[in-house]
């Protein structure tokens, strides 16, 4: 077998080791690797593109990104024309922005449904998701933004909107015309104060005080317009309206005959009416509600921010319901019931009909209340009610005093203090706190508690046993109502105490309103606090 070398010529000498002709040689055979590899590599891709396009069909743009496309464009084109007011946009937008992926998901399901009737399937583009995404993001911003706003306008008023633009002040009176004394007067003023008050002429009187932030007269003078208050007379029916204006304002002041019947679609105002003798209905998203001597049913619907609402000498129901902040309610002749949420404190007195009172925290009744009750984020506190008082609530200490009539009480968190005014049944349920019950001295009842985790003491004769778990049982003077109590976690004490007269005493006779509590703290001092 030979050993020559190949590609050496017959007779001839291998030729002398030469290192950069092996690394040329070596780098020629990776490239050709490498060219190969990467034909290998297209040649699959070609024939995964293939089978895909055959199966689901060419790329398709959706029509949904050209339609959002045209009605940002149509909108900006109506806010930049005046044709739509920019805060009235943002605002609306900040509410109801999840429209927008509502509706591009019932075109995208469309869109579905029409490719399926397709012969050739088609694929879908999907390019206009980041642009949902983007107007999602903005819709959350303005919502966020538009609470901020409702808050900073409620705690610090108009002026904090308008940075230091001159303000521009225009007094006009609306109407001054007859209405039947069975007639009906309807406002709606967005932005502005409301006060009405009641004469013993047929005649409705509307001033209006308008009030324009802006740089110049000229500017003013469209804001007053704007704001403007439109009346409108039917019969024995008048329509005061007007509309919102993010730089203007606008005050009414309406006489109107007493006996009419008035409602009031108010914004960013306060509303007061004194003197009417037909009730009132109010809607009020912002601003305060103060009535005074009214006669005939009074509805208020809290539609939106935290709200005080007080009245004075009402002959007639109250029915109050949505959100409130601080609520007085003194010398009602009539029924009250309120049902919401109450942040603030509450001061009731003298209320001749029955109470009921329903929050996510409490829920109260009250068959009449000569004497006065109190309600905070920490207490209720009841003194001299007549009739049945039922309380449930939690996280809150209870007191009632001076109960002319039966008592039930169920807390879970908080102490219960109970002083009933005589011989009427008791009944009162805790969780992680004390239950105390002072009797009058010609108390009678039978008794029924128990306490776990926690001590009882009584001043009468009645029987105590157990040990983690006491229970106490027995008859106080003659028996006969029951007086049951129980606390999970706490102690159990049954008192005597001093004597109450036989009813409760008289209201006071002086029904001036400055004698009722107004619990609206100055802007400096308001504090935020938890739900009642």
């Amino acid at each position: 077998m030979s050993s020559v070398p190949p590609n050496v010529p017959p007779g001839g000498s291998p030729p002398p080791y030469d290192p950069k002709t092996q690394w040329r040689v070596y780098r020629e055979q990776q490239r050709a690797a490498w060219r190969a590899q990467r034909d290998a590599w297209r040649a699959q891709r070609h024939a995964w593109k293939a089978g895909y396009y055959g199966a689901y069909g060419p790329r398709v743009p959706s029509v949904v990104g050209p339609i959002v496309l045209i009605c940002i464009g149509a909108v900006a084109l109506l806010v930049m024309t005046g044709h739509i007011s920019a805060g009235a946009f943002w605002n609306w937008y900040g509410e109801w922005w999840p429209l927008l992926l509502i509706g591009a998901g019932l075109a995208l399901l469309v869109e579905w449904m029409l490719d399926l009737r397709r012969n050739t399937p088609v694929r879908r583009g999907g390019s206009f998701v980041g642009i949902l995404i983007f107007l999602a993001f903005l819709g959350v911003c303005a919502a966020g933004a538009h609470h901020s706003w409702n808050w900073m306008h409620t705690h610090f008023g108009d002026d904090f909107g308008h940075f230091g633009m001159p303000e521009h002040d225009f007094d006009r009176q609306v109407l001054n015309t007859q209405v039947a004394a069975n007639g009906t007067v309807d406002i709606e003023d967005p932005s502005g104060d409301i006060s009405i008050a009641a004469a013993d002429s047929q005649n409705v009187q509307v001033e209006a005080h308008e009030v324009a932030w802006a740089d110049n007269d000229g500017d003013a003078k469209k804001i007053f317009d704007a704001v403007a208050a439109h009346p409108a007379v039917s019969g024995s029916s008048i329509v005061i309206r007007s509309q919102a204006n993010d730089n203007g304002r606008l005050n009414l002041t309406i006489t109107v005959p007493k006996t009419v019947k008035v409602t009031v679609n108010a914004g960013n105002g306060d509303v007061t009416a004194a003197g009417l003798t037909s009730g009132i209905n109010i809607t009020a998203p912002h601003g305060d509600t103060r009535l005074n001597a009214l006669s005939g049913p009074v509805q208020v619907h809290f539609a939106g921010g935290r709200h005080d609402f007080s009245a004075h000498q009402i002959d007639g129901d109250i029915t109050a319901d949505g959100n409130c902040n601080n609520l007085t309610l003194s010398e009602i002749q009539g029924r009250v019931t309120i049902n919401g949420e109450i942040f603030g404190d509450v001061h009731m007195e003298n209320i001749s009909q029955p109470i009921d009172v329903h929050t996510s925290v409490t829920d109260l009744q009250i068959a009449s209340l000569p004497g006065d009750l109190t309600l905070d984020s920490n207490d209720l506190r009841v003194v001299e009610a007549k009739g049945t008082v039922h309380v449930i609530t939690h996280d809150k200490d209870v007191d009632l005093s001076e109960i002319y009539g039966d008592s039930y009480v169920e807390d879970s968190t908080g102490d219960i203090t109970l002083a009933p005014a005589g011989a009427y049944s008791v009944e009162a349920k805790n969780g992680k706190g004390d239950v105390e019950l002072t009797l009058p001295p010609d108390a009678a009842g039978t008794v029924d508690g128990r306490t776990h985790n926690g001590d009882i003491v009584t001043d009468y004769g009645l029987s105590v046993s157990g040990d983690e778990d006491k229970t106490v049982s027995g008859r106080i003077g003659n028996g006969g109502p029951k007086i049951v109590l129980s606390a999970d976690n706490g102690d159990v004490r049954i008192k005597k105490g001093p004597a109450f007269p036989a009813t409760p005493p008289a209201p006071d006779a002086d029904t001036s309103s400055q004698h009722v509590p107004h619990l609206k703290a100055p802007k400096s001092e308001r504090v935020e606090t938890v739900t009642q």
